[in-house]
């Protein structure tokens, strides 16, 4: 049976030909004037698909996607806009449209956008259980990772662009392939390019491709990842590291759809999704002109910020009994002293420090409980190189034992002489705070 699709647009000649172009690849199709017409005959014929002007008189095409997916979460909605006119369709995007179409459209790119829709609708209706995958590569059991969860649930059937950010070491490039696997373009490939990695003279040839002769060394055609990742989803790590001179190439494959080799002639139409990530703050390299404004806008269409994993302590010891399983340390863990420091590190290199940590310390084992002695320093001390303190001390010197003591007196101070509190104040295990306060005899004051 072939899918139903209904066309809402009040220029009656555009749904003409729309619907001519629909009915020859085999779709059923129907056709409304108006917004209001068009959700009565929504309701009655529960199409897959439904193609809406953004622009009607009385409702318009914000109305219309707002209604059909309140509706029917799973009937995917492309909305129709004009040439230049974008920034509509990209809103209309964020708020649950699966792509957008711009007048005049292109037959090609039609038929390809349709089919896709319809398919993401299909994958859509089979329901949670298509997004069981992600609980085992993307491990979290905190609310911050929840939310994570449930946008990559929402965006992961869209062609929107996404934009990933969040510190080194947190996992992007796991969001990204989270996107790829739980999509409609899942069969295709997941192409993942780090933007650093590559020489910059060697960039535009390894994205976009080059012909023959267009440079010395090209002795025969290349295809660039773009047209390599025809179907599926290409991942732009570190984007930010993308050179200002490509950055408008990038920004018309985005808008426009299509791509020119180095050295050729003839636009190559692309067929891909693009997720990219970065650790930079691409908004602030905006204002000092080291990435177009114009580019940032159009990658973050959908922005998915990958929490910290000091923001998400909660998923420590999952991370760490996930890390052992995978590293061959099953029946290993770690004495309950050695838990409470990883528990306190604030972990400045993320889960790939974790997971690097871990495999240090099963190498190093010497049974099947990881004591804290066995724990690289830093973590044992709590301490964190990436934050400095300035101190001024007087020229004659000052004992080291003091300056610690009068710290650790004022962490508690601070904290009311909350001893967890002060603990976490201080970034280090309570255990280790109890053994100060009975080296340096520091006892609490009476209560008044």
């Amino acid at each position: 049976m072939s899918a139903k699709i209904l066309i809402i647009d009040d220029d009656a000649s555009f749904r003409r030909v729309l619907e001519y172009n629909l009915q020859e690849e085999g779709y059923e199709v129907r056709t409304a004037a108006s917004g209001e017409d068009g959700l009565a005959l929504f309701h009655k014929m529960n199409p897959e698909l439904v193609i809406t002007d953004v622009k009607m008189p009385g409702m318009d095409g914000y109305q219309v996607l707002k209604a059909v997916k309140k509706a029917s979460p799973q009937t995917e909605v492309i909305i129709i806009t004009a040439f230049g006119a974008v920034g509509a369709a990209v809103e209309a995007m964020k708020h649950g449209a699966f792509d957008y179409i711009a007048k005049p459209f292109n037959r090609d790119e039609l038929k390809v956008t349709v089919r896709r829709a319809i398919e993401a609708g299909l994958l859509q209706q089979e329901g949670d259980r298509l997004f069981a995958p992600l609980t085992r590569g993307i491990i979290g059991n905190s609310q911050v990772m929840w939310h994570l969860i449930d946008i990559i649930k929402r965006v992961a059937n869209t062609e929107a662009t996404v934009l990933i950010t969040g510190e080194s070491g947190t996992g992007k490039e796991l969001v990204a392939r989270a996107l790829h696997e739980q999509s409609s373009r899942r069969k295709g490939k997941f192409l993942a390019i780090n933007c650093a990695a590559i020489p910059r003279e060697l960039m535009e040839s390894e994205l976009f491709g080059h012909v023959k002769g267009a440079f010395t060394g090209a002795v025969r055609d290349k295809e660039g990842k773009f047209q390599q990742a025809k179907g599926g989803t290409i991942f732009l790590d570190e984007i930010g590291e993308l050179p200002l001179e490509l950055q408008p190439k990038l920004l018309r494959a985005l808008q426009e759809r299509v791509v020119e080799p180095v050295g050729g002639a003839k636009e190559q139409r692309l067929d891909v999704r693009v997720v990219a990530a970065t650790n930079r703050d691409l908004e602030k390299a905006t204002v000092d002109g080291s990435f177009r404004e114009d580019l940032f806008y159009r990658l973050s269409v959908i922005p998915i910020s990958v929490p910290s994993l000091r923001e998400r302590k909660k998923d420590i010891p999952l991370l760490i009994d996930h890390f052992l399983k995978k590293s061959g340390g099953a029946g290993v863990s770690l004495s309950e002293d050695a838990m409470e420091a990883m528990l306190f590190y604030s972990w400045p290199g993320n889960v790939r420090e974790l997971e690097n940590t871990i495999e240090r310390m099963l190498i190093m084992r010497t049974g099947k409980v990881i004591p804290l002695s066995d724990l690289p320093e830093k973590i044992r001390t709590g301490h964190d190189s990436s934050v400095k303190l300035v101190i001024t001390l007087p020229d004659e010197g000052y004992s080291l034992e003091q300056l610690e003591r009068e710290v650790v007196v004022q962490a508690l101070e601070r904290n009311n002489w909350n001893q967890s509190a002060a603990a976490r104040f201080l970034r280090i295990p309570r255990h280790t705070l109890l053994y100060r306060l009975e080296k340096y005899g520091i006892v609490p004051p009476e209560p008044k």
